[in-house]
């Protein structure tokens, strides 16, 4: 089968390369053996091949955070043959061995593109926005990089929760993407005046919740209301910012940190409450996953995850994988 194997630290996603591998070996008990038709792509992808996130696998790796595909195998009773599903695992290659409580089944009349991006992004901003922020309606919502991958995750479940959604964005094409998914109000973060402009569409109000996931934290206490929350999600700027806590102190405001990942460790029984309520969200139509106008291949991951890391992709990058035809 085809796969993207790291076998050393990689200066960046340019030298990544598709190889022909064995296939997985039976799965153990209680896993799946999936083929993979969609894969998802995230920031942390290219951070994961250079050796820079907190994750650091033992060589050689199959990277790649996100999937949907098929059951080829399955050693659990949950899930068959034949099943449509989601999950997370080293999904740039066409087959994988996955733990079953890393998969779910597939929303109804979502196809495996859509739904290859939802095991990471929608949890972590409706965890975000609601375990943590506590967000409720009718306040502000304001949603940094809202054209981005859990961007518009964040502005579609602010809305959904009642919110009125304040979305940034660095281009004229982004905001509008975020406008057609919901924002009541666009800004440009590029421009010098953002913080006063949402200020003004909020009647010197200010932001109750603040969704960062790019590191505009400092900058955002500027126009954080009473009481305000601002989440910290992550850095997609590239560096960790220090806040001036005399900021927080002034306006009463909370910065809260989110890391979805470590739930599974720290609080598990939440996860199931993040999910019920997120199909509950699939299956009203309240929320429709976003994706980028263009669709990869396993061979043009490279390039998408360039796109991602240039901040020249908007929504969800997805690849397809693998021959829709193929029976492994």
């Amino acid at each position: 089968m085809k796969a993207i194997v790291v076998e050393k630290w990689l200066k960046g996603p340019e030298e990544l390369s598709v190889s022909n591998i064995e296939l997985p070996a039976e799965p153990k008990k209680g896993e799946l053996q999936i083929q993979v038709r969609a894969a998802g792509l995230n920031f942390f992808d290219t951070l994961m091949i250079q050796g820079k996130y907190q994750i650091k696998p033992p060589f050689p790796f199959v990277p790649g955070g996100e999937f949907s595909g098929t059951v080829l195998k399955s050693t659990v009773p949950k899930f068959k043959v034949g099943d449509r599903v989601f999950g997370s695992g080293s999904s740039f290659a066409e087959v994988v061995n996955v733990n079953a409580s890393m998969v779910l089944p597939m929303p109804r009349n979502f196809s495996f593109e859509q739904a290859a991006g939802l095991f990471i992004t929608y949890p972590t901003s409706y965890s975000a926005l609601v375990l943590r922020a506590q967000l409720k309606a009718g306040e502000y919502c304001l949603v940094h990089a809202a054209a981005g991958g859990v961007g518009i995750a964040a502005v579609q479940i602010a809305k959904a929760l009642g919110a009125i959604v304040i979305a940034t964005a660095g281009s004229e094409e982004k905001l509008a993407i975020a406008k057609k998914f919901g924002a009541d109000y666009v800004i440009n973060y590029r421009d010098k005046d953002w913080t006063e402009q949402v200020k003004k569409v909020t009647n010197g109000h200010g932001a109750d919740v603040v969704y960062d996931p790019v590191g505009l934290v400092e900058q955002s206490t500027k126009c954080t209301a009473w009481n305000g929350r601002i989440l910290i999600i992550g850095f997609a700027q590239g560096t960790i910012e220090k806040i001036p806590a005399n900021r927080l102190l002034l306006k009463n405001i909370s910065a809260v940190g989110l890391h979805w990942g470590a739930y599974t460790k720290n609080e598990p029984e939440r996860i199931p409450e993040v999910w019920n309520a997120l199909f509950q969200l699939f299956e009203s139509g309240k929320l429709q996953p976003a994706l980028y106008e263009k669709i990869y291949t396993l061979d043009t991951i490279p390039e998408g995850m360039k796109a991602i890391n240039d901040r020249a992709s908007y929504a969800k990058v997805v690849a397809r994988v693998g021959n829709p035809d193929s029976k492994l």
